[in-house]
């Protein structure tokens, strides 16, 4: 596996053409890097001149069943005319290959851009296109890919966290107590919500806008999870606007699929859970040359006093819009939060274009 990752992360323009070409696809010397930081991706010139993006898996993140599990379900979306980039099939039928132990794929290219905000007819037609999305997804489960839960986004993080002595001794106690509470709450509040495939990354970095059309984009952290995750990360903000396009996001997909509204009491520990996730994210890939580029100030004191701050702030308003006690991991301090802060895309979304 050390072997594979150091081959990944040292992937060049050549090796790409290469491995494609390996496949039975026929390139043309053109490939240049696309954004991303958790996979490789590239944008390849076939020999008839039309254009593919060619995809390398980082090594041990899925297997080959997770990825395939991908693929057929967007296969799905595809056969039910829902708007999003579909897996290319190679020459001999796969759509998935492997060269030095990292997996590939090539999709199809789509010109556009990410919405910057959603006006309120783009809110009410996102939410339509989420609920056809829903709708293919509810139809069976995934039987490889996990599950979105406190287990995969908090405690696995901070379990690794706490082997690699990430945190600073002195904040170290508060930071673990604030998102074990978060976990805590998401279990309770979890039970009895209904579950199915989702995007799970469904921020709008990951909805392409092009002649008045949406496309879904980036399926590579499908889960299992529940519906409104696919929800609040488009609109996250607290204040009052970004609650009022909620509702025209809800009607649009209620057009389509009925929405349990007690559901939305998610939404405040699914961003908790994200923000441990994150964290914990940067942790463990902190190996990879792009991400010392990317985030240069990641694991200093200033910064895990920065997170210690904002998590014990968002157990606060977990806590009190579940109505819970503070029996359950009170932090050492207490924030006052105030519900109209204005939460952009740049707060969670460390994938996004604007960055």
């Amino acid at each position: 596996m050390t072997e594979a990752l150091d081959l990944f992360l040292g992937l060049t323009p050549d090796r790409v053409l290469a491995a494609v070409e390996r496949s039975g696809v026929r390139c043309n010397t053109v490939c240049y890097p696309l954004n991303s930081f958790e996979n490789r991706v590239y944008e390849v010139e076939l020999e008839g001149r039309s254009r593919v993006v060619a995809k390398f898996y980082r090594p041990g993140r899925w297997s080959a069943e997770q990825i395939l599990e991908e693929h057929a379900f967007l296969a799905e979306l595809e056969t039910e005319e829902v708007p999003v980039c579909t897996v290319r099939h190679f020459p001999d039928g796969s759509t998935l290959q492997r060269i030095d132990d990292i997996y590939y794929s090539l999709s199809d290219r789509r010109g556009g851009r990410a919405p910057d905000e959603l006006s309120d007819p783009l809110c009410r037609r996102l939410g339509t296109l989420v609920a056809r999305m829903h709708n293919v997804a509810a139809r069976h489960a995934a039987v490889h890919r996990p599950g979105l839960d406190s287990e995969r986004y908090i405690r696995r993080a901070l379990r690794w966290l706490d082997e690699h002595q990430s945190l600073p001794d002195s904040l170290r106690r508060r930071y673990f107590d604030a998102a074990e509470g978060i976990a805590d709450v998401a279990d309770l509040l979890a039970v009895g919500v209904d579950t199915h495939r989702i995007h799970a990354d469904l921020h709008l970095g990951n909805v392409l806008l092009r002649d008045d059309r949406l496309t879904l984009l980036d399926f590579d952290d499908m889960l299992t999870g529940p519906a409104v995750q696919d929800v609040w990360l488009a609109l996250p903000g607290r204040d009052s606007e970004s609650r009022r396009k909620r509702e025209l996001f809800f009607g649009g997909y209620r057009e389509l699929r009925d929405f349990d509204a007690s559901s939305a009491r998610l939404i405040e520990p699914l961003r908790g859970l994200r923000m441990v996730r994150y964290a914990g994210w940067l942790a463990r890939r902190w190996h990879d040359p792009a991400f010392r580029l990317g985030w240069p100030h990641f694991g200093d004191d200033d910064y895990w006093r920065r997170e210690v701050e904002d998590l014990e702030e968002q157990l606060n308003v977990v806590k009190g819009q579940a109505r819970l006690p503070a029996t359950i991991h009170e932090p050492e301090r207490r924030v006052e939060v105030d519900s109209e802060i204005e939460l952009t895309n740049k707060d969670y979304f460390w994938d996004w274009e604007g960055d």
